[in-house]
């Protein structure tokens, strides 16, 4: 009977194995059937990546790697970290963070946490506790793109509805731990094919318990410079590599042109959501409203690019997004800002 679990466990890794190879299958066989569309969508994601994302991320990316590099961050949050620490119980660190999330936009909070934890400058405990709420479109996205695609008259309440609902949430996911560990068990059992990686044991620090003694030698400027400008091209590479690929992946249900097209403008959002919103944003609103939290499967892809060597939880993440975005579809049933 004890070898029954493992049989099971070989058959459902065989049988997504088996379906990961046939979508590979397939997705190379609509590359060679519709090469025009294929390059239509792989150039979509490839000027969204060199428009957007280089222009407003890379800069950031290069000064917070700085600032990390030369242990600045404290220095640079010391004015909010006593308002942030009363409400979110933060460490200064855990401030920056906070505030370097929400101020610079997706995924510089996921981004700045595994830094800041793969350094020890941050308890994994807290950079996870972070990573749930911190992770978000960022306001200069949203105004200027969201707003005029939507083509919302009154933005501020969808604006604080937008950052409202994280902010909440995350006062509750600081303070209540309970909620952490829940997700957790949600979380946890059989590692998947999708984030096969083994675990390092680690100890979770409290953010009492983890202090400034403990951060690895300050940098030079020119020698922290230089890293930051290599981590931060890295980064926005990967970035990139992620734009283009699930752009391309909007081919999957080209052959299928009887599809209700509500239903594709569905997963144009959750696949993509800058390209979603592009293709749907006038016609859906309430739709983009409602993903916007969750952020798609590229945003969650590259998040676990940004942590993947800091022993913060993907899975974990992905369940407090889920739950941000139910909150936020309850909250547009009751009002609809169009």
């Amino acid at each position: 009977m004890s070898d029954l679990p493992k049989t099971q466990n070989g058959i459902w890794d065989s049988l997504v194995r088996f379906l990961y190879m046939a979508v590979g299958v397939y997705l190379i066989f609509l590359l060679l059937r519709y090469p025009a569309l294929s390059l239509r969508y792989a150039f979509t994601g490839l000027r969204l990546w060199f428009e957007k994302m280089i222009p407003t991320l890379l800069p950031f990316m290069i000064l917070s790697g700085i600032l990390i590099n030369m242990n600045l961050t404290e220095g640079f949050v010391r004015l909010f970290h006593p308002i942030l620490r009363f409400f979110y119980g933060t460490t200064p660190n855990g401030s920056y963070t906070l505030v370097m999330g929400f101020l610079c936009g997706f995924p510089m909070g996921a981004r700045i946490a595994g830094e800041l934890c793969r350094t020890g400058r941050l308890s994994v405990r807290e950079g996870n506790r972070l990573l749930a709420f911190c992770n978000n479109i960022g306001p200069i996205y949203f105004l200027s793109f969201v707003v005029s695609t939507l083509s919302l008259e009154k933005p501020l309440v969808p604006f604080l509805v937008m950052y409202g609902v994280p902010l909440l949430y995350g006062f509750f996911v600081m303070r209540f731990p309970m909620l952490i560990h829940a997700f957790h068990s949600l979380s946890a059992g059989r590692k998947s094919l999708l984030l096969h990686r083994p675990t390092k044991s680690v100890e979770l620090l409290s953010p009492d318990t983890f202090h400034s003694s403990q951060y690895p030698q300050p940098e030079g400027l020119l020698e922290a410079t230089d890293h930051a400008v290599v981590s931060g091209l890295t980064g926005i590479a990967k970035l990139g590599g992620y734009m283009v690929f699930f752009n391309l992946l909007n081919i999957l249900f080209v052959p299928f042109i009887h599809l209700p097209d509500t239903l594709l403008k569905a997963y144009y959002c959750i696949l993509e959501i800058t390209g979603g919103i592009a293709r749907c944003g006038l016609l859906h609103p309430f739709l983009v409203l409602v993903m916007l939290p969750f952020g798609g499967f590229s945003c969650i892809a590259q998040t676990y690019s940004m942590i993947r060597d800091a022993d913060l939880s993907i899975r974990t993440y992905v369940w407090h997004k889920l739950a941000q975005t139910v909150l936020t579809a309850l909250i547009y049933l009751f009002w609809r800002p169009f």
